[in-house]
């Protein structure tokens, strides 16, 4: 199989320079991705960690919430924890930021999850069930571990993206770039040889015929 090279280089010591110089920028620019995308897969594993975790935090937060909102609805009727939860009011404030993990910019969720009591949520507690307080404050937890989740469920998806990327770059480089470039400039100096080889014999030739015609 023949040796893939740069096209449209000619065999110049001027292009040498340039190809061996250009390697050298390759190899260092490949080192580096390769650094980075070593940093960012162990970022990448540290985080997953935390998706896990923050994964079953929130299923369990929302199984108990479930259960007694269902235990509500049973002993309060349906209509009657609809008519209550119509009467709660907005409590959580977000606001996003960002911060950079190798260049990656990830979300940063800031927010504020007001934790009240049973007249602070707005519906009756005289006529209300213990349970529907228990479900409302359950739910206001679950609240905060979905923000988190969310945070960090989206700072795994967009490093993911940034490994792949990286991982292609580096291929790249070490798989067509770099000896493509080794190749040309194996090439040039192979030609340059022959070239030298060619001008000696032709010089000394004409070294000859001059001597012969003194």
């Amino acid at each position: 199989m023949a040796q893939e090279m740069i096209e449209g280089i000619n065999p110049t010591r001027m292009e040498l320079l340039k190809l061996k110089q250009r390697e050298k920028l390759a190899i260092k620019g490949h080192s580096l991705l390769k650094e980075k995308r070593n940093a960012l897969i162990m970022e990448f594993f540290n985080i997953l960690e935390r998706v896990k975790g923050s994964r079953e935090n929130v299923s369990e937060k929302l199984i108990d919430a479930y259960k007694d909102l269902t235990a509500a609805q049973i002993i309060m009727g349906d209509l009657a924890v609809r008519k209550a939860a119509m009467s709660v009011k907005e409590s959580v404030n977000v606001d996003i930021e960002s911060r950079s993990i190798m260049g990656v910019v990830v979300p940063v969720m800031d927010y504020d999850v007001q934790k009240r009591n049973i007249v602070e949520r707005g519906y009756g507690f005289m006529d209300t069930s213990v349970k529907l307080d228990e479900a409302a404050k359950e739910f206001e937890e679950s609240i905060a571990l979905i923000i988190e989740l969310a945070e960090v469920e989206k700072t795994i998806i967009l490093l993911a993206g940034e490994i792949e990327s990286t991982k292609r770059r580096v291929n790249a480089l070490e798989h067509i770039i770099i000896p493509r470039i080794k190749n040309t400039v194996k090439y040039i100096e192979m030609r340059l040889e022959e070239m030298d080889r060619e001008n000696f014999v032709r010089l000394k030739m004409i070294k000859k015929t001059m001597e012969m015609e003194a």
